[in-house]
């Protein structure tokens, strides 16, 4: 079994300016509090069924090129390689797959349980008494990724921690490739720890890295 973390390919943005003679506020300050999101006003999760995945396919997969930002490229084999991800996913047993709205799609992430197999993550079955699942997608816009990514009510957070609670799971486990930095540190960002970490057992070097995250975080 294997599982490859979709994380959409953020370009970097420059910071914005301040206006002439207004001055600067830190995105820490109290105006970037305010600017952000709250769970007052965070999007509806909602599960899909098989059969609802099938008719929101267009959508996830325009969803994922938006997210990516990618021009073109990413409304072609990007957007293709998402959905043929997506769909392999979507046939293995206990899938689940949550949707972020408002009016809009706005994001989503699905995975399976572990069930038993797989070397990458093999070591941790005995730490968790085998109820690991597999967190195989994430896909949210670019100000997730940027902003709030330690608030409890960040939109990844909340997606990845009602997927593990909805499967009752003792771990989430992913794995990135490890040259992909960038997803790395968005991941840790959002909690996710790589297998090693304190208490949890490492996993044999790859071209795969190995993270980790538990409920609640």
């Amino acid at each position: 079994m294997s599982a490859h973390m979709l994380l959409p390919t953020i370009p970097d943005f420059p910071a914005p300016r301040s206006a002439p003679g207004r001055p600067r506020r830190s995105a820490r300050g109290r105006l970037g509090r305010q600017q952000g999101s709250s769970p007052r006003e965070g999007e509806r999760l909602l599960p899909l069924t098989r059969r609802q995945l099938d008719d929101r396919l267009e959508g996830l997969g325009n969803l994922y090129a938006e997210a990516s930002g990618g021009g073109p490229w990413a409304w072609n084999q990007a957007r293709a390689a998402f959905l043929r991800h997506l769909a392999a996913d979507a046939r293995r047993p206990g899938f689940s797959l949550l949707i972020a709205e408002t009016t809009a799609l706005t994001g989503c992430a699905y995975g399976f349980p572990a069930g038993g197999a797989g070397p990458w993550w093999s070591g941790l079955h005995g730490h968790k008494s085998g109820r690991l699942f597999v967190v195989s997608g994430i896909v949210v816009p670019p100000r997730v990724r940027r902003e709030y990514q330690d608030r409890p009510w960040n939109l990844a957070r909340r997606l990845q921690r009602r997927l593990l609670a909805d499967d009752d799971a003792a771990l989430g486990v992913t794995l990135v490739d490890s040259r992909d930095h960038r997803a790395v540190e968005t991941l840790r960002s959002w909690g996710w720890r790589s297998a090693g970490d304190g208490i949890l057992p490492s996993v044999p070097p790859g071209p795969f890295r190995v993270l980790v995250l538990t409920p609640g975080a």
